[in-house]
């Protein structure tokens, strides 16, 4: 009886858990930190994911894109930025170009290693996301999820993947069109809800 008394405690224990993040104010602002991906390569500004991500979600979302990014110079640019102004929440989606140009994998982690930290120094949560490795099945590079791990920062880990795989969604090999850079906006979208950011 006590057995089954403790382990309905526990039950109620975890079902009451909260989100792990507390909402956005209405007032805040999401940085959308990454390459061409989160800039929104081959369509227009309006069609990125961010600047659906901003509708969807009714906060205002920064879309700190830029096309053809590694992380090196984006550990860079994303320091300047967190010292210049101020974010609620960092949406984290680099390393496609490191992988495209075949640097050094240790080199990549580390860099979105000292992302997260950096984002944690000036309290900002993280939503990371997951770029696929160089196969047919666009699996995601296995370092995603070891920062997800060791940092404990959610990890989108299939988003990329699973709309490269499908052709109604990309604009070339890499790069998605305006479908493809909606579902990401909604797929996101999802998840900060589900995380309690929303």
């Amino acid at each position: 009886m006590r057995f089954l008394s403790v382990l309905f405690v526990c039950f109620f224990l975890l079902s009451c858990q909260k989100a792990p993040y507390g909402e956005i104010p209405a007032s805040g602002t999401i940085l959308a930190f990454g390459d061409s991906l989160t800039y929104g390569y081959n369509v227009e500004k309006e069609h990125s994911y961010p600047a659906v991500l901003a509708a969807l979600s009714g906060r205002k979302v920064v879309n700190a894109g830029v096309s053809g990014e590694v992380t090196a110079d984006g550990l860079k640019r994303l320091t300047k930025l967190l010292d210049e102004n101020r974010y609620d929440f960092l949406i984290l989606l680099e390393g496609g170009n490191d992988i495209l140009r075949n640097l050094p994998r240790q080199q990549t982690r580390d860099n979105l290693a000292a992302m997260i930290e950096l984002a944690r120094q000036h309290g900002l949560p993280v939503l990371l996301i997951a770029v696929p490795e160089k196969s047919l099945l666009a699996r995601p590079a296995p370092f995603y999820q070891e920062l997800s791990d060791t940092h404990a920062v959610p990890l989108m880990d299939s988003l990329i993947g699973s709309l490269l795989k499908k052709t109604q969604y990309k604009s070339d090999s890499v790069h998605f069109n305006e479908a493809g850079y909606r579902e990401m906006a909604k797929d996101i979208h999802s998840t900060l809800k589900k995380l309690g950011a929303l």
